[in-house]
């Protein structure tokens, strides 16, 4: 008989909505779902022992984030130094004052559907609305700001600025870092003593149909911040974590929360730039469309970039973007933009790619040059440890590696 379990599966999370909430979702519309990771809780081997067929329901409150807990199995071995304490372990992981009566967490949650508001300061706000317009199969979500977040179907996601100085987020906080652990692989919880810490919040805000139109607010996923000095009076602010709970994924709310916290950076004098802490490969894909989308759609920079406004392709003598890029026009930009060093050279190097002509053997030479000049100082010390045969070929294997990426994103816009 197999007394273990695998955690992933045994755990299952829930966003619990009010009665009258829920009866305004779409069939589509599903708030249960499992973690990706379990092994910061329960160990490397995400396994736990001691129990058959373990259910691990740990439910949130959709906006408050209230938690309650329950532990269930059909068998349990005897108490035993070999049985793990489930509900021992996930103590030391969330708030202590989780619910573990159905009866008052759902009357919880009855109380602040209509009390819970967003903490912090509104910075950004988009709409949405369900194709089939309320019940029923929803195949896919409108975006437009033209739409009436009154009607039926509309919903409306509202981005908020906090840190642990705006009252109540503290607490707040400690509700949901949890998600940094489960769906962020080697994910940690931050240094709650540390004040210079700031955060961003997505929020669903859906309407009940009551006479009223009473707004409720269902939490969707957040972004944590740290600045850095920058001399001599600015801040660079670096982008720690990011996270979007599994409901709300693949529906371009990752890019509305990335693009939020770019506005807000590009809007704030003491911020120099924008930085990013070890993202992982999608967060990166994530990131390249997002800035390169801002990059397309800005009209003064693309018709410098360009060499007139609405050209297709790299104006010879005119376009900025050369190549060779002009040093100068690039690093100016780069303030104004507030982009990181890295990340801007990458995207320059994606918008020649995607405007210069393939057949012009000599603007193909010069911009494979200019990728291996970055390339070449980025890698500096491994390369000049090669013998020069050895660094040729490793830049050239790279350098074409670089260039499909780009492709494929490219291909994305």
């Amino acid at each position: 008989m197999d007394w273990t379990a695998d955690s992933n599966k045994a755990l299952k999370l829930s966003l619990v909505r009010a009665p009258e909430d829920k009866a305004i979702l779409s069939d589509e519309e599903a708030y249960e779902f499992h973690p990706s990771f379990t092994y910061p809780i329960f160990g490397e081997e995400e396994k736990i022992y001691g129990y058959r067929d373990l259910v691990i329901d740990l439910r949130f409150s959709s906006g408050s984030l209230a938690q309650y807990l329950s532990v269930s199995s059909s068998e349990r071995l005897p108490s035993t130094t070999t049985v793990d304490d489930v509900e021992g372990t996930l103590y030391k992981f969330i708030p202590a004052d989780y619910y573990r009566k159905e009866e008052e967490f759902l009357a919880r949650v009855e109380k602040d559907a209509l009390s819970f508001k967003p903490l912090g300061e509104k910075i950004h706000s988009y709409k949405r609305k369900n194709a089939s317009g309320g019940k029923g199969k929803a195949k896919a979500l409108v975006s437009s700001d033209d739409l009436d977040e009154e009607s039926d179907g509309v919903v409306t996601f509202e981005v908020y600025h906090a840190t642990f100085a705006t009252p109540g987020f503290r607490e707040y906080h400690r509700r949901m870092q949890l998600f940094i652990l489960l769906y962020i692989e080697a994910g940690s919880y931050i240094e709650e003593d540390d004040e210079n810490w700031e955060f961003v919040v997505l929020y669903e805000k859906r309407r009940r149909r009551d006479a009223s139109r009473t707004p409720t607010y269902h939490f969707v996923g957040y972004s944590s911040l740290y600045p850095f000095y920058c001399f001599p009076e600015r801040v660079r602010m670096r982008l720690s974590q990011f996270v979007i709970l599994p409901p709300y994924q693949r529906s371009g709310h990752g890019s509305s929360l990335y693009n939020s916290i770019y506005q807000y950076i590009l809007n704030e004098p003491r911020i120099s730039e924008l930085t990013l802490e070890d993202p992982a490969e999608a967060f990166e894909d994530l990131r390249d469309l997002c800035d390169l989308r801002m990059l397309l759609a800005h009209a003064e920079f693309m018709g410098e970039a360009l060499g007139e406004p609405g050209a297709a392709h790299i104006i010879k003598g005119k376009g900025k973007l050369g190549p060779p890029t002009e040093k100068g026009w690039i690093e100016k930009w780069r303030r104004d933009l507030k982009i990181a060093g890295r990340q801007y050279q990458r995207l320059i190097e994606m918008l020649i790619l995607k405007h210069v002509e393939p057949s012009d053997t000599k603007a193909m030479r010069a911009y494979r040059l200019q990728v291996k000049e970055r390339l070449y100082k980025f890698n500096y010390q491994i390369l000049t440890e090669m013998t020069r045969e050895e660094r040729l070929e490793k830049l050239e294997e790279t350098f074409q590696n670089v260039k499909e990426g780009y492709q494929a994103i490219l291909s994305a816009i």
